[in-house]
């Protein structure tokens, strides 16, 4: 932040002063001090016959408290947002070499273009509250025509992790493409 002034005094006789104030950087107190010197310039300089009202003193004070307290804010914010990237560089760290579930229900499926490549897809995985009897998943295209259900059986309560292998149905390859996943627990 950049603030220069320049202040003329026309009420003294003969004597004309310019003088001129230049203020960077973001230190709430320089910014203070730069403040205060400019009203107790102003405040020298007024015109006798028409003094600075109090209320319009007041109000310049209350402006130099406000700025002063943005600044400060900002410094913290900023200490915060440092504070955050930090830790969540430290947690991301923490993930290397772990597999990690997002919400969704997208599911990739793609084969190579070599002769006899195989089908891969996303792997997905659903957190289950309590145990379940009946597990199924449910694929479906982009249609939401039913492509594959797969009867996964029992499950524990707990994070479960699965894959597709690609297939229809029909025992066909699935097209390349994204698909949808819908898990079902009874």
């Amino acid at each position: 932040m950049s603030i220069a002034v320049t202040t003329t005094d026309p009420t003294n006789t003969g004597v004309s002063t310019t003088s001129s104030s230049s203020l960077t950087g973001s230190n709430a107190a320089d910014l203070q001090s730069s403040f205060l010197t400019l009203l107790v310039a102003q405040l020298k300089n007024q015109d006798p016959t028409n003094p600075m009202e109090n209320n319009e003193l007041t109000s310049q004070l209350a402006q130099i408290s406000t700025v002063s307290g943005i600044e400060k804010l900002n410094t913290t914010l900023g200490s915060i947002s440092g504070q955050i990237d930090n830790s969540q560089s430290l947690q991301a760290s923490n993930l290397i070499g772990h597999g990690v579930m997002i919400p969704g229900t997208t599911v990739l499926a793609g084969t190579g273009s070599e002769e006899g490549a195989v089908t891969t897809t996303t792997p997905f995985g659903v957190e289950l509250q309590q145990a379940a009897d009946k597990v199924t998943a449910t694929i479906t295209d982009k249609n939401g025509a039913v492509v594959r259900t797969i009867d996964i059986g029992e499950l524990t309560a707990g994070v479960h992790s699965f894959t597709w292998d690609g297939t229809l149905t029909d025992g066909s390859t699935a097209p390349n493409g994204s698909y949808n996943v819908a898990i079902s627990a009874k």
